[in-house]
């Protein structure tokens, strides 16, 4: 390709609004362009960048026998009436009529659509396993779009999904997809770690998300320090070693006065122990009844645990007004005398004995509060967030540690829950009617990129690796126009890399040297020859990889140039 004939709109500046580097430099380097919040057209370079990540991840798809699809974005909201998601999913589901007056979606995800898919064509357990994907527009209404592509509201998914006679070819499913996924992110230049995560509105059993540890990412990741444990998981799943107080036997619970005393810290300083011998209430609005969630007052609630704890209902802080009328006093609240359906309870405030509470009258706590004398609970479960430098659960030793991540991947065991909702079923091998097993993952491949840049870029711009930048040599021709040796080599150096199957773009522009410098750096051309009459002078070509220093190039003579560059592109 030629750079004359091609669409180079670089810019020296990023938009105002664009805060993450991956926003400002496929902004500036003109790969993609903003329409509206969280809504973007890509530009050459960015399709050139995107087809080869499409590539990439068509090639790994296939290698595990997934067959490629494609599902509609726009669906009439019945079908997800069918799945009993059309009022639940999050963010709420963009909602049209079409002129026959039929409620249609724009769709987020593809669950409902597949399972209609599978529904039609598996009769027998001699249909499965099997795996179909698609890379296919979405929409999700997002309430706060940022980052460039890094979160958006139409976006590019490859999303593929599953399907099994039972729970065990689910799990190899599961695992020959996190494979794939581990082949693709290494292709595109990521370092993603593999963790824990919440299901969240898709649902399922268990689920793993591949994170790109950055400063730039708005996801929380816990990883853990020692060398010989691999666990990690996102701030909304997390598990962490809860310390035990000293056993002790329950003892009488005594009223005492606490003046102006409104929160733990204060309680436990006055009463002169950690806040490990507290526990605390917080008053939670569900389904518009408030609950009392009751934890050992040196952790903090996980509301996303909370929410997977009562069955996918969301919960939230109740308001000053919605805790007076509950008849709760803020401050100094308890469960003690609350009927257990309404009170919730982290099993760090049940495993504890003796613990300092609140009386439920203004300026009065309890001393030796203990669960199941005291105060019930109807639902009782890990509630508790994990924070940097509690022990990790998985090993002996380990502390977690906290790191900013990117999501750019997601896999689930859906298990049953839409093959029972949508009646997706198999005769097994006795003839017995059975549900499918369902598994779903997600790529978003506008996400990728741009994490990509995220993990690969300097001062100059981006440096992506040669698998995904939109071209992997530049050729740049100094003052070809009016130098007929420089045109001539230019031209044929650009002739001879294509040959050999390499991706060049020929920069012909009448534009001077240091501009098109700058361009390749900031577009991440991964590896530059300038032809020039100093270069010819010299002995041939300048040869540099991107990611060397700015003074850091090598002459090759002409005849050796084409292997020199090939050379450069492999190591």
């Amino acid at each position: 390709m030629r750079a004359s004939k091609f669409y180079i709109k670089t810019t020296r500046e990023a938009p105002v609004e664009a805060e993450s580097i991956s926003h400002k430099y496929l902004t500036r380097g003109s790969f993609i362009q903003q329409i509206a919040a969280g809504i973007f057209s890509i530009m050459p370079f960015g399709q050139r960048s995107l087809d080869k990540i499409r590539n990439i991840i068509r090639e790994e798809m296939n290698a595990i026998d997934g067959l490629e699809v494609t599902m509609p974005v726009v669906q009439p909201r019945s079908i997800w009436q069918e799945s009993g998601r059309a009022d639940t999913y999050i963010p709420p589901l963009a909602r049209f009529s079409d002129r026959r007056e039929r409620d249609m979606v724009l769709a987020p995800t593809h669950e409902e659509t597949v399972s209609i898919m599978g529904r039609y064509g598996i009769a027998s357990y001699r249909d499965m396993p099997l795996i179909l994907y698609q890379i296919q527009t979405k929409f999700r209404d997002e309430t706060r779009s940022r980052g460039g592509l890094l979160r958006v509201r139409e976006f590019e998914m490859k999303d593929a999904y599953s399907f099994d006679a039972d729970a065990e070819g689910l799990d190899a499913s599961y695992d020959a997809m996190a494979q794939a996924y581990h082949n693709i992110f290494s292709r595109c230049g990521l370092n993603a770690v593999m963790v824990e995560a919440d299901s969240g509105s898709i649902g399922g059993k268990d689920s793993a998300e591949f994170a790109l540890l950055a400063d730039s990412g708005e996801d929380t990741v816990l990883t853990c320090d020692s060398d010989s444990c691999d666990y990690g998981a996102n701030l909304e799943k997390a598990e962490f070693l809860k310390t035990r107080n000293a056993t002790e036997n329950a003892k009488a619970v005594e009223k005492f006065a606490t003046p102006g005393i409104k929160t733990i810290q204060g309680l436990a300083t006055a009463e002169g122990v950690t806040e490990s011998k507290t526990v605390k209430a917080v008053f939670y609005t569900i389904e518009d009844q408030v609950y009392v969630v009751v934890i050992r007052g040196d952790y903090e609630v996980n509301e996303t645990k909370v929410r997977n704890l009562m069955g996918g209902a969301e919960p939230r802080l109740a308001t000053r007004d919605e805790v007076s009328a509950a008849g709760f006093v803020a401050g100094s609240a308890s469960a003690v005398g609350i009927d257990s359906k309404y009170v919730i309870a982290d099993d760090s405030a049940v495993e504890n004995a003796n613990l300092l509470a609140g009386a439920n009258e203004e300026g009065y706590h309890l001393r030796n509060v203990n669960f199941g004398r005291d105060w019930d609970a109807d639902q009782i479960g890990d509630i508790a967030a994990a924070v940097e430098g509690h022990k990790c659960r998985r090993c002996d030793g380990g502390s977690l540690r906290q790191h900013r991540g990117i999501e750019v991947g997601h896999i689930f065991k859906l298990r049953t829950i839409y093959s029972d909702a949508m009646n997706v079923k198999f005769n097994d091998v006795g003839g017995k009617l059975q549900p499918v097993f369902m598994g779903c993952y997600g790529i978003g491949t506008g996400r990728l990129l741009a994490a990509a840049v995220e993990a690969n870029h300097d001062d100059r711009g981006m440096t992506l690796p040669r698998s995904i930048a939109p071209f992997e040599v530049v050729v740049v021709g100094v003052n070809m126009h009016n130098n007929d040796e420089v045109r001539e080599l230019a031209e044929s150096l650009y002739q001879q890399l294509n040959d050999v199957g390499v991706d060049t773009l020929l920069d012909d522009r009448v534009e001077a040297p240091g501009a098109k410098f700058a361009d390749a750096d900031l577009i991440g051309m991964p590896v530059r020859v300038v032809v020039s009459p100093r270069s010819i002078q010299n002995g041939g070509v300048e040869v540099k990889h991107r990611k060397a220093a700015p003074s850091e190039s090598t002459i090759h003579a002409v005849d050796e140039a084409v292997s020199a560059v090939q050379a450069m592109l492999n190591r």
